[in-house]
């Protein structure tokens, strides 16, 4: 039996995954990484763009914006150790839940969200910055995926 991880991908709202896998890519703020069994153990903002968790030859691909990540190793009394990944993110959706319709909204209101951030007066303009983040990655990543195989 290969080694895996345990990844794990939580937003504020829900649970997204949690489950063993061969290997995962994640972007992070310094660039893209791939994470295998027994990788060191590392703290990362995530940015956003496309985690791509590999299991059994299939990809499963999630559209992340926002985060952390934390990588560490976990040792058990028979002396088995397990790397496990936790996706701190503030925003994911499995690549399956991108409807074209979820793809159109999101462009319908990045476009809108765009328009209100050229209005300087506008007091909340971080909130404005990550709801247009959040928008043109789904976008992004549903775009990049839909002619791709992926496990659903």
């Amino acid at each position: 039996m290969t080694k895996q991880l345990k990844l794990k991908i939580v937003t504020p709202e829900r649970l997204i995954l949690e489950e063993m896998v061969d290997q995962v890519t994640l972007p992070t703020t310094e660039g893209e990484i791939t994470i295998l069994p027994d990788h060191i153990p590392l703290i990362t903002g995530l940015a956003s763009g496309d985690v791509i968790a590999k299991t059994k030859g299939e990809d499963v691909p999630m559209a992340v914006a926002g985060g952390f990540i934390e990588i560490h190793n976990v040792s058990f009394q028979n002396d088995d150790k397990v790397t496990e990944v936790a996706v701190l993110a503030d925003f994911a959706e499995h690549v399956s839940e991108l409807s074209d319709e979820k793809i159109v909204q999101a462009k319908a209101r990045s476009e809108e969200l765009k328009k209100q951030m050229e209005n300087k007066e506008l007091v909340d303009f971080e909130h404005f910055a990550a709801e247009l983040e959040r928008s043109l990655t789904r976008v992004k990543i549903a775009d990049k995926w839909r002619t791709k195989k992926y496990r659903k």
